[in-house]
């Protein structure tokens, strides 16, 4: 009788038929998929947070790194991101708003919300791809040594960076066989950076005013700036000029700290751009009135758990890439 009363009580529990623990089957799979996402993403930061443990000592900081606006030329640390997650954080309270206007059959507002969520995606996404333009092309430039190490450049009146282009004397070499004019640049080797090491060199000595900076952080969590005599000894070790970064150089520092921003923040943001397309098929299919005439906007709530998805991992992204 026990053995009855058990056995017919666990049924009632897991006896959801396609409706286990009272979620249907594309909401139950959409939290599966979530769940395994969440673990790829924690992967990532886990090896990114240990990657930087190892070599904290000469981690690019942040604040150092993204300091640029759109339109604007100056030192705005972290303003940009700070205005990107805004954005993204906006566009997941929209989408409560759409799914709540779902469960009561607002057709209009439904389509209302949803379209703010899509434009708040879109200027996302176009954010971090300005972003990355930005990050790749880089602006100050920088020497590497011959073991692969980082030299900046800062004035030493003020400490600001100083871009190389702002001292580089121009000197007449072989740089000129490498014009487009020429075509020698098409045929051999890479495109040349914007001034020779001789040229950096050769301007640097030239103006007392500029001092290196290395990947070197001190006790006060800057990096390390070299006296004037210092850095001329220092310039000896310096084999090319970097400007910019990819998977190979980085100007910003660690070549390892450009492989893991590439590839994370890429990743987020092909999930952004996935849940924009996604968020558009329901959008035209709630203005068809589709969902409206299965009498339920249960669609709107499934793509709304992936965004609030990609907004929570954007959270975590945006943390330990910009702010620890």
């Amino acid at each position: 009788m026990d053995s009855t009363v058990t056995t017919g009580s666990e049924e009632n529990v897991w006896g959801g038929g396609n409706q286990p623990l009272g979620a249907s089957y594309g909401k139950l799979m959409m939290w599966f998929f979530l769940v395994s996402d969440a673990l790829t993403f924690s992967g990532l930061l886990a090896a990114y947070g240990f990657s930087r443990f190892k070599f904290i000592e000469t981690w690019p900081i942040a604040d150092q790194v993204f300091t640029h606006v759109p339109f604007f030329h100056g030192n705005f640390p972290m303003y940009y991101v700070a205005f990107m997650t805004l954005i993204l954080i906006i566009s997941s309270v929209t989408m409560v708003l759409a799914v709540d206007a779902g469960h009561n059959n607002k057709k209009n507002a439904v389509i209302w919300y949803m379209f703010l969520t899509i434009i708040g995606g879109a200027i996302f996404v176009g954010s971090q791809a300005w972003e990355w333009d930005t990050f790749i092309k880089g602006d100050y430039g920088a020497l590497e040594t011959k073991g692969g190490r980082i030299l900046q450049f800062v004035k030493a009146d003020t400490g600001e960076r100083a871009g190389i282009a702002d001292f580089s004397k121009t000197i007449a070499s072989e740089r000129v066989d490498h014009e487009r004019k020429n075509g020698v640049w098409f045929y051999d080797g890479e495109e040349l950076p914007s001034y020779s090491l001789n040229e950096v060199i050769e301007g640097f000595k030239a103006d007392s005013n500029i001092l290196i900076r290395t990947e070197q952080i001190n006790e006060e969590n800057e990096k390390v700036v070299l006296s004037r005599a210092e850095s001329l000894a220092k310039l000896k070790d310096a084999t090319q000029v970097v400007e910019g970064a990819n998977l190979i150089h980085n100007e910003y520092g660690s070549r390892l700290f450009a492989d893991f921003f590439f590839f994370i923040t890429g990743f987020h943001g092909f999930h952004v751009t996935s849940g924009i397309v996604i968020n558009l098929i329901i959008f035209f299919n709630v203005i068809l009135g589709t969902y409206e005439k299965r009498g339920h906007y249960e669609m709107v709530e499934k793509v709304g758990l992936y965004w609030h998805f990609v907004d929570l991992v954007w959270v975590f992204v945006f943390t330990f890439f910009y702010l620890v």
